[in-house]
């Protein structure tokens, strides 16, 4: 086996005038990213979100947040080049965008915030995983034993084999060389989507009526009520905004046509996409099983047969979430690696990779230092699901949390700036009173989310 070693600059000999790798991103590796992005572990919690919110809040709901999410990718998509949207300096990265329109102070925030939820969603996509994993393995001791026999697994072994992979695939360098994971993560979203939506319709023709009501499954009390369908906007808002990663999948587009163009119409069809299948699982799931409506709709068992196809679907979902994890970690990688290579020009550790030649199999690119914090990122958020492995409440938390800062302040502030807005002009008022009722519900979401996630803890 041998050995060749040559500095990071020279890693990637197709580069950009900017010294970038060389963007060769079109509209659909741009919409297979965000749907890779966009449908995840948020889609397989909104039959319960429905159920919580009712016939009419639940759907009204899914709609909303997808114009907000448009919206918010509208504004954002044209803050990729500053001053000017189409002709102005790059900005590679959310935080660049952040730095260069609103100042150093908005981009401490907003960078606290955005690795707080790249982090926490690689931590959901970890519960997640295991929790289909699990549910695989479930199904076919129901299949084989009955519906009553007491099949419990632990889904700790199932974290730890998702961190050994999630190791593995983290050595894939950038945004730039992963259009095919993405793609076929995107496949995945849609397969087990499907049959979300069809073992839902299913169920609903085999009940012979349409479960449900219009105030949603009923509560203990008031407050408890309040909680749960605050939680609900939480998971909601999860499902939907990809705010944190769209500036970096943009970095990836060629041009011409500009950048911001080619988003915007990638945002419109991965939104319209998304939305008719969050539509049919969240309310073909709550017409299927009403107040019974499980947390999770492929891994709650509401289903049970055919077996076959519900691991079929749990397959596709942990297959989805391997792409999922990974889009949603290279942004935390990128910095990292960035910030390093500019505080220690000199190191070899930091800058120069290795090439392992190994007969029968293709050259082995490895920078050390790229491997231990790579590895030492996944294992953080292992051990943390492995704490917190609460499904509903930690995607609660986590779209409450990222929703209205990230996904709807920056992007109206920094389109304030770019457009040079007058205060009190009609645009800022009305962009003023949309940022804050946005605030108002991530509130909600947060409180609701919060609470749920403490009683499950200590429940």
């Amino acid at each position: 086996m041998a050995i060749l070693q040559y500095p990071l600059e020279q890693e990637n000999s197709l580069r950009d005038d900017d010294g970038r790798p060389r963007r060769t991103g079109t509209l659909w590796s741009c919409v297979a990213h965000i749907i890779t992005a966009v449908i995840g572990s948020g889609v397989l919690s909104l039959a319960w979100s429905t159920a919580q919110l009712g016939w009419i809040g639940g759907p009204l709901s899914l709609l909303f947040f997808a114009i907000v999410t448009y919206v918010s990718g509208f504004l954002l998509s044209d803050c990729y080049r500053s001053p000017d949207p189409v002709t102005g300096t790059r900005n590679y990265s959310y935080m660049d965008a952040v730095r260069l329109n609103l100042g150093k102070t908005h981009t401490w925030f907003c960078g606290l915030l955005q690795y707080l939820s790249l982090f926490g969603t690689g931590t959901a996509y970890v519960i997640t995983t295991s929790a289909s994993m699990r549910a695989i393995q479930k199904s076919n001791c129901y299949h084989k034993r009955g519906h009553e026999a007491p099949c419990s697994y632990s889904e700790t072994l199932y974290m730890l084999l998702f961190g050994a992979v999630q190791i593995v695939m983290s050595q894939i360098p950038d945004l730039h060389n992963m259009a095919w994971l993405s793609v076929i993560a995107a496949i995945m979203s849609f397969a087990y989507s499907f049959v979300g939506f069809g073992l839902g319709f299913a169920k609903v023709l085999e009940n012979g009526r349409i479960k449900g009501s219009i105030s949603g499954v009923p509560a203990t009390d008031t407050a408890n009520k309040l909680w749960l369908a605050f939680e609900a906007l939480g998971d909601i808002a999860f499902a939907y905004p990809y705010s944190i990663i769209l500036l970096e999948i943009q970095d990836t587009l060629k041009s011409p046509p500009s950048e911001n163009k080619t988003m915007k119409k990638a945002s419109m069809i991965a939104i319209f996409v998304t939305t008719f299948f969050y539509l049919c699982c969240g309310c073909f799931g709550y017409a299927a099983f009403g107040n019974s409506t499980p947390g999770n709709l492929l891994t709650g068992f509401g289903f049970y047969e055919p077996y076959w196809l519900i691991d079929f679907a749990n397959a596709c979902i942990v297959l989805h979430l391997v792409g999922g994890y990974q889009i949603y970690s290279q942004p935390i990688y990128a910095f990292v690696e960035s910030w390093s290579t500019k505080k220690f020009p000199r190191s070899g550790l930091v800058n120069n990779f290795y090439t392992f030649k190994i007969p029968c199999f293709r050259p082995l690119k490895i920078n050390f230092f790229r491997l231990g914090y790579r590895t030492a990122y996944v294992a953080s958020t292992t051990a943390i699901a492995v704490l917190f492995p609460y499904f509903n409440q930690v995607l609660g938390v986590l779209g409450a949390l990222n929703f209205w800062p990230l996904g709807i302040y920056f992007p109206v502030e920094m389109y304030f700036v770019q457009r040079k807005v007058g205060r009190w002009t009609r645009n800022w008022i009305v962009l003023r009173t949309f940022s804050f009722g946005c605030l108002m519900i991530t509130v909600m979401g947060l409180i609701g989310s919060v609470v749920g996630l403490i009683n499950a803890k200590f429940s």
